[in-house]
């Protein structure tokens, strides 16, 4: 690997614990295996399933990298055996199975998307997380269609606001639940239909109303716990409840009596451990219906930009819960401090 150095400044953490373990340390630069490309890392998103990594409740796949991190945007610097799509060079933004918080990071070039035209590699960095998930989630798994009206929850969040776009771009009605009055005003500002306060108001009620009774169609819910029995209530015929988290708990009560009358399916997904070729496929379909709306009704909503050696601040910020949109690590490439 011609002008790749030998080692590089990486957050590994020796063990689970609060942000203050995530502090530089110097590890050896990947080695791309068979199909996967090595990318110079320009910035690398943050997200809730590294929180729940770094404190150990987040099971892991057995060969995925201890480096937390999963997306990233740079240059591919070197291309392994059986990757001949991308070449040495070109720029990209990558969904990963970790690894991301580190200077230098592998990925299968199937899980490659090309920067979108006019954006920077820290916003390109904030996108395949949340497009991936949503998109699977939303319109793959929870059949959005143009139309329909969804319910998002935590609409300020890096998937809810992501959700709000593409239901914008794919003429869905957005419904999105929200813990202040800013947050609300924000989430419309990115184009909600409708936000509700979920401290101060009942979004059971608050949905019925807006939907005069009918439901909505589909529910991306990422709270779990209580919020299923809620949920189906928000639910309408034939409506369609996708689970991608659980921060509340990952069992509810479930109410089968309105499964069964109202004809509902339950259904959610983990993305991180589905194979290459799952994601691969993903890509594709993202690169085909999705990126090139870019420039038109998506943009990239990067709430704020940490320093690799401050990602500690970075996840305390993130737990905070004052974010709208994404926090995103910028990675340098010149004199970094390492433990």
């Amino acid at each position: 690997m011609a002008g790749v150095p030998v080692d590089m400044i990486a957050i590994d953490p020796e063990g689970p614990g609060g942000p203050e373990v995530l502090i530089p340390v110097r590890r050896p630069v990947p080695v791309p295996k068979d199909g996967e490309v090595l990318v110079k890392v320009a910035a690398a998103g943050v997200n809730r399933p590294d929180v729940l990594q770094r404190l150990g409740l987040y099971p892991m796949p057995p060969d995925a990298p201890s480096i937390p991190g999963l997306e990233i945007a740079g240059e591919i610097v070197a291309v392994g055996a059986g990757a001949g799509r991308l070449q040495i060079g070109q720029q990209v933004c990558a969904l990963v199975a970790g690894g991301g918080y580190a200077q230098y990071c592998t990925v299968p070039e199937g899980q490659c998307l090309p920067v979108p035209e006019g954006l920077t590699l820290i916003e390109a960095a904030s996108l395949p997380e949340t497009y991936f998930t949503v998109w699977s989630n939303l319109f793959e798994r929870g059949y959005g269609a143009p139309g329909e009206t969804a319910l998002i929850h935590g609409g300020t969040s890096g998937i809810g606001v992501t959700a709000i776009l593409l239901c914008k771009a794919f003429g869905l009605t957005s419904i999105v639940t929200c813990g202040s009055a800013e947050k609300c005003a924000a989430a419309l500002a990115l184009g909600a239909d409708h936000a509700i306060d979920y401290k101060a108001q009942d979004f059971v009620a608050e949905v019925a109303r807006i939907t005069s009774g009918r439901g909505v169609n589909v529910v991306l819910d990422m709270v779990g716990g209580d919020y299923l029995a809620r949920n189906i209530k928000c639910l309408g015929e034939s409506g369609r409840h996708v689970s991608i988290a659980f921060q509340r708990g990952q069992t509810g009560e479930l109410d089968l009596g309105a499964v069964m009358r109202k004809g509902l399916i339950l259904t959610g997904s983990m993305l991180r451990p589905r194979s290459v070729e799952y994601k691969s496929l993903l890509a594709d379909s993202l690169a085909a219906d999705v990126w090139p709306l870019f420039g038109g009704g998506l943009k990239a909503v990067v709430d704020r930009v940490f320093p690799l050696e401050a990602a500690a601040d970075a996840h305390r910020y993130l737990e905070s819960g004052e974010h709208v949109g994404k926090v995103v690590l910028e990675i340098a490439h010149g004199q970094v401090d390492a433990a």
